[in-house]
């Protein structure tokens, strides 16, 4: 099966939702001085959204930098965005751009850590993803 792969800022609520997940991943540091995750199996980003009131600067510059690799990148099969719904229009306004910049789906929104029923459902989206990813027409 695939990773996953976050971003969590020092809020800490990203990470709080990709622990309780319980699958394994790989974290972007929050400092540009600690090495990069560079995964080479197909990954889910989950990436928590950062805008200005006009949606400039949604993606984080760690989670921009990561997928500047382009090794890194062409094995990005989704992503899963976290955000804040104050935001309205702009929630998890990194999802929307990950995807359009590097033509993968969004798979899935949350809302700050994200609630237990947002928990099942990205256990279960990311299971069925993978299976139907992985599956082999005979």
């Amino acid at each position: 099966m695939g990773g996953l792969v976050y971003f969590s800022s020092r809020s800490g609520n990203t990470q709080r939702f990709v622990s309780r997940l319980g699958l394994t991943a790989q974290r972007i540091p929050v400092s540009s001085e600690d090495d990069m995750p560079a995964p080479r199996a197909p990954f889910v980003l989950v990436t928590p959204s950062y805008a200005d009131g006009r949606g400039r600067g949604a993606v984080h510059k760690q989670v921009i930098r990561f997928l500047n690799d382009p090794d890194t990148r062409q094995h990005l099969r989704g992503v899963i965005a976290g955000g804040n719904r104050n935001f309205g229009a702009l929630f998890a306004l990194a999802g929307d751009v990950v995807a359009q910049k590097c033509g993968v789906p969004v798979l899935y929104r949350f809302e700050l850590a994200g609630t237990e029923t947002d928990i099942a459902r990205v256990r279960e989206g990311l299971d069925r993803f993978w299976k139907t990813h992985f599956s082999t027409a005979i």
